[in-house]
């Protein structure tokens, strides 16, 4: 595999989800793969989750990582094309992730959306960049539209905690203090379409997703409806994107509690704010993946670096 940008990188999420279960049994049984070979962790953007499990994965890989905070530790990139470079930025995106290449074999990337330009969003910008100018393979450690290490992260996660042959799976919109990125509700979208579930999304009007990404997948407007008879409900918030990037709802009536979950298993990739997003009594009991989630983050990270080192 070249690079892992998105989840449909991935060719058979089944075989894959096997083979992360069977590295998180034995973690270090491919330790010699990643011998002399270094990964470069380019964080745009703040990370706790992302950066310790992907730092460990490449170590579980033998790999030497290396970690850099790109918005504080480097200089201003520009990533424009025939700019006049007379303003805060200092280097070009060209060079530098020519010169990153050398320093590395793999080359991790971490950068969030403006959330007020939708056409640059989606176009990716850092993270194509990056893919075009650098010289070796890309992961994507979140970007402006998605996650996939989160996405084959839930999957597993699922994979492993499921009872049924077909499960039915939630992804529900929950309340936030301010305006947050669609990319982890899209890789989410994205591998559940992959996957053998009863998968339905439920937000409140004005709070779909990029219909190019759900697609056929059933949309609820009422939460309660949406929730029946679910065997896993994944919270999480994201700002309008019809309206691009807006709050359009900030009330608690879509938080997360016992009594709208019953028995299902409670999935959110954290960070999260209790009692805003989801309640104490969800993130404590019995029925939270929260905890098992994140550790599936390092299983997921090692997979695809793996996969890209088998193909060195």
């Amino acid at each position: 595999m070249k690079n892992y940008t998105h989840i449909n990188d991935i060719d058979n999420i089944n075989s894959w989800i096997e083979e992360a279960r069977e590295i998180k049994a034995n973690p270090l049984a491919n330790f010699e793969l990643g011998k002399n070979k270094t990964l470069g962790l380019l964080f745009f953007n703040s990370s706790l989750r992302t950066r310790l499990s992907t730092q460990k994965a490449a170590l579980n890989l033998g790999m030497n990582p290396i970690v850099m905070n790109v918005s504080g530790d480097a200089w201003g990139i520009e990533f424009g094309d025939g700019t006049v470079m007379n303003g805060n930025t200092a280097e070009h995106i060209k060079e530098a992730a020519a010169v990153v290449s050398q320093y590395c074999d793999v080359i991790a990337v971490r950068a969030f959306p403006t959330l007020t330009d939708k056409v640059k969003d989606e176009s990716e910008q850092v993270l194509n960049s990056f893919a075009k100018f650098a010289s070796v393979p890309i992961v994507n450690m979140e970007s402006a539209t998605s996650h996939p290490l989160q996405g084959l992260t839930d999957a597993i996660t699922i994979a492993e905690n499921t009872t049924k042959k077909k499960p039915k799976v939630v992804l529900s919109w929950a309340p936030h203090i301010k305006a947050l990125p669609h990319a982890v509700g899209n890789s989410f979208v994205q591998a559940m379409q992959k996957m053998d579930v009863d998968f339905v999304i439920a937000n409140p009007e004005g709070y779909n997703l990029n219909s190019q990404i759900t697609k056929d997948t059933p949309i609820y407007h009422n939460q309660k409806e949406a929730f029946k008879n679910a065997d896993f409900i994944y919270a999480k918030n994201w700002s309008s994107y019809e309206d691009y990037g807006k709050v359009l709802k900030t009330d608690l009536d879509w938080m997360i509690t016992n009594k709208k979950i019953g028995n299902a298993k409670f999935m959110h990739c954290l960070p999260v704010r209790r009692n805003v997003v989801v309640a104490d009594e969800v993130l404590d009991g019995e029925n939270s993946l929260v905890i098992e989630q994140a550790n599936n983050r390092t299983y997921a990270a090692q997979l695809v670096l793996k996969k890209i080192l088998e193909d060195l």
